[in-house]
């Protein structure tokens, strides 16, 4: 199973769901678990583990696959929507795993904006899923963390958005994270578990894949608000100019 087949998946619920597709992204994964084992079971790891006697472990397979995939998921579902508003979308990984002196100069040009500077240990690039940037000044408009669960990296989100902001070239920059949250760590707001609490005072919010009922604040909202935020933002930032 490829990351492909996951949109596709995830296209089916479209025409069966529309905008509310995205609610559904728990059903899909567990749909997507399935396929990816009988594959996974056809593969040369799973048929030596059994040769041996072992049990395959799929599911440390399906851990790996699931996290890239729902990053690919997010990208697919928002890409379309941030062009229009005349930006563009970049995975982190493509700036982590490219040296500089191969990046187009664009990519470049996000990558050093990005970069956070640790002294005399250096500038590294913070852990993000998804990078949001003006292709004109490749200014970057928010990074996103995307988990099926808050366990998964919150703590880490929101670790990054406290250096971005310590830096004035890097302050600007929004951090959001976006989750099915299958563990329901922000479905309540009061009182709060620490996942929530993270969120709410160390990121500048989280953007839920569920058809679950949370109670929702500034800072936590179903997903359907995550491209209205967005809309927001650059609009203020552009009326600034």
């Amino acid at each position: 199973m490829e990351s492909q087949d996951l949109i596709k998946l995830y296209e089916e619920k479209k025409k069966q769901f529309g905008s509310e597709a995205y609610k559904h992204i728990s059903k899909l994964l567990k749909e997507a678990k399935e396929i990816h084992k009988k594959d996974f079971l056809k593969s040369k790891t799973a048929k030596r583990a059994i040769a041996e006697g072992r049990q395959p472990d799929h599911e440390q397979s399906w851990r790996a696959f699931k996290g890239k995939g729902l990053e690919k998921l997010a990208v697919h579902i928002i890409k379309d929507e941030v062009e229009k508003l005349g930006l563009k979308v970049v995975e982190g990984n493509t700036l982590e795993r490219t040296n500089s002196k191969n990046l187009p100069e664009e990519l470049s040009k996000v990558k050093r904006n990005l970069l956070i500077d640790y002294g005399e240990f250096g500038a590294h690039l913070p852990d993000v899923d998804i990078i949001i940037y003006e292709p004109e000044t490749c200014t970057i408009i928010a990074v996103i963390s995307s988990k099926v669960t808050l366990r998964e990296r919150i703590a880490q989100t929101g670790y990054w958005k406290i250096k971005l902001s310590q830096d004035e070239a890097t302050k600007h920059i929004k951090v959001f994270f976006i989750t099915p949250d299958e563990d329901k760590t922000l479905s309540i707001r009061t009182p709060a578990k620490k996942g929530r609490a993270i969120v709410e005072i160390d990121t500048d919010g989280s953007y839920i894949m569920s058809e679950e009922e949370i109670e929702e604040s500034d800072k936590v909202k179903k997903f359907d608000k995550f491209l209205v935020d967005l809309k927001k933002l650059i609009y203020a930032k552009r009326n600034k100019k």
